[in-house]
Order: structure tokens, then C-alpha cells, then sequence
């Protein structure tokens, strides 16, 4: 499921994209804020997105008004829509250079049209599907790099980041927390166990619920269950 994020006021405008969208795949799900602090709302919830539609005037008449590239640069300060395609939707031809400062994907000239919309959607359907192996984008030492999800045995949180814990070295990310560095990663591939510890299930030997530890393939490393996780990782142990 490919969540998008429409930031849209014209109402007309803003039920079209959504139109378009819905009856483009049953695997898009739709998230439309018509002002830029609904969309601030929107983007504070627990929601990956993997598509951003912005309207860069969201003043009416007022041609001055940039809402969008302000939201734009908001969604593009957060570490996991970073690389994430953004596309802005506008009538006004002098914004090139906020397109490139921001690396957006794509703009549309308004009045769009469908075809238009299908067109970045299935670009973006296509790029998801073609991405193996998974992988998570971090920055160490001002550096980005691409980390094979594959090869993370587990992450824990640290003094001001989190440490991904490879299986031929560690990795110390500054500034991420273990929630954003999981709403990096493929759905469903790492089981939260503790609240400092998040583990590659394809790396599990065995959880031990009666010690609260979880054994990992070839690593001599303890991994806790928390308490509160415990009855949650049971159920799966039993299940």
C-alpha cells in the first residue's frame, strides 16, 4: 500500500487529484490537507508516505503565497522523506529554482491533466516494486549511504542515535531515532523487542520468553525482550 500525501487548496483540484488517484490502483491510499498546517497534521501522524502532491500557492489569488515549498521543505527536513518523490502541482512557472534546492521529482502545470497524474504515479509504483534488495539511507559523518537492509542484524538506540548493528561492523547514525529508522525499513522485517532494540527477524534463532532475551544467528550479542513486549513476542511464538 502507497500512501500520498495531497496538499491541494482549490477544492475542484484537490477532488480531482483524489479521483484520479483512487481509481488509478485499490493499492493507493489518499491522505488531502487543503492549508499547510493540516498538512503538518497529516505528516505527524504515523503514516510513511510515499508520495507527496503539493500545490506550491495555496493563497487563492495571492500569487506571493509559496505554502507548499515551505511544506515541502518541512517534509524534506524529516530524515525519512529524504528521497522520497515530490512533486509539486502549479500554475506558476517562476519556482524552478526551489524545485531543484528541494530535489523534487516532477512538477505539473496546472490545469493537469489525468493522464499527467497517472503517468508520476506509475513512475513511482514502478521505482517501489524495482527496490532490491531493501535498503535504508542514513548519514554517518556527513556522508549518505545506502544500508542493505539484509544486512542489519538489529538496531538499537543510543545517546543520540542509534547504532545498526551489522554483521560485519557497527554503525553509529547521530540524530535518528529507532521509530524513524523503522519507518525506513520494509514493513513487517523488524520486530521491535525492547524499546532500545529492534531485531531482523530473518536473524532470529530463537525468541526465550521466560529469560526475556532473543538468540540471534551467529552472534554472541544479548538481545532483551522488554516487558511490555513480552506478551506481544509470545503470542508470535505461539502463533
Amino acid at each position: 500500500m502507497t500512501h500520498v500525501l495531497i496538499l491541494e487548496d482549490d477544492r475542484a483540484s484537490k477532488e480531482a487529484l483524489e479521483k484520479i488517484l483512487m481509481e488509478y490502483s485499490e493499492d493507493i491510499c489518499v491522505h488531502a490537507a487543503s492549508s499547510y498546517e493540516e498538512a503538518k497534521g497529516l505528516l505527524g501522524q504515523e503514516i510513511r508516505y510515499g508520495l507527496f502532491l503539493l500545490d506550491v500557492n495555496l493563497g487563492g489569488e495571492n500569487r506571493e503565497d509559496i505554502g507548499g515549498i515551505l511544506f515541502a521543505r518541512e517534509v524534506r527536513e524529516r530524515f525519512c522523506y529524504t528521497f522520497t518523490p515530490v512533486v509539486m502541482v502549479t500554475s506558476v512557472g517562476a519556482m524552478m529554482q526551489a524545485y531543484r534546492e528541494l530535489h523534487c521529482y516532477q512538477y505539473i502545470m496546472k490545469p493537469f491533466r489525468p493522464e499527467q497524474v497517472k503517468e508520476v504515479v506509475r513512475k513511482v509504483l514502478e521505482q517501489e516494486r524495482q527496490e532490491e534488495p531493501p535498503s535504508v539511507m542514513v548519514k554517518r559523518d556527513g556522508v549518505s549511504y545506502q544500508v542493505r537492509c539484509s544486512d542489519i542484524r538489529y538496531i538499537e538506540a543510543v545517546h543520540r542515535g542509534v547504532c545498526l548493528h551489522l554483521k560485519d561492523e557497527d554503525w553509529k547514525v547521530p540524530y535518528v531515532t529507532l521509530k524513524q529508522i523503522l519507518m525506513r525499513v520494509p514493513e513487517g522485517m523488524f520486530l521491535q523487542c525492547h524499546r532500545m532494540f529492534a531485531v531482523n527477524r530473518r536473524e532470529v534463532e530463537y525468541f526465550d520468553t521466560v529469560n526475556r532475551i532473543v538468540k540471534l544467528r551467529d552472534c554472541a550479542d544479548v538481545i532483551e525482550i522488554g516487558v511490555t513486549y513480552k506478551a506481544e513476542i509470545g503470542r508470535l511464538v505461539s502463533g
